[in-house]
């Protein structure tokens, strides 16, 4: 039998049914730790991350920073900061992943999948021609090609960059 060797794997296979204080995404906005949370963007009221249990390589999350369990709560300048967040996020990744096409999606409750029903969240997932291979049909395994931290590197050079 082959083995997929995927250590970064152990802090979710650890942390299931173990609840965390508090929601993650507020804990860690509030944190300012943005390297160690990989926040790679911050605007005045959301703010984008790399997904830390990715459906693939640069799957991003982009999530209002105030609490809230569905679009409708979200006030209109945060609902409009979200998209422009989104849209700069899906830009970013253009620039620096040169992906085929995107999924741009949004679980709301529980029952449609959505792993923190209680803070809205947009799921960004960039996509190649042939990312699809036998590995998830045969083998229920996702090969992601590319470490959390290097991908944050590569992204945050990126916009600093832009800055100067």
């Amino acid at each position: 039998m082959d083995k997929l060797w995927a250590p970064w794997r152990i802090n979710y296979v650890t942390k299931i049914g173990k609840k965390a204080k508090g929601c993650v995404f507020c804990n860690i906005v509030k944190e300012k730790k943005d390297k160690k949370n990989f926040i790679v963007t911050r605007t005045k009221y959301a703010y984008a991350v790399l997904n830390i249990y990715p459906y693939n390589n640069g799957h991003m999350l982009i999530i209002p920073n105030r609490h809230v369990s569905d679009l409708g709560d979200l006030r209109k300048e945060e609902r409009g900061d979200l998209m422009d967040l989104l849209e700069a996020t899906k830009k970013l990744l253009e620039k620096k992943m040169n992906a085929d096409g995107y999924n741009i999606g949004i679980n709301l409750g529980r029952a449609a999948g959505a792993g923190f029903p209680k803070h809205v969240h947009i799921h960004l997932v960039p996509r190649w021609e042939g990312d699809v291979n036998f590995m998830p049909v045969t083998g229920q395994t996702k090969v992601i090609s590319q470490s959390l931290q290097a991908l944050y590197e590569n992204l945050t050079k990126t916009k600093k960059a832009r800055k100067k």
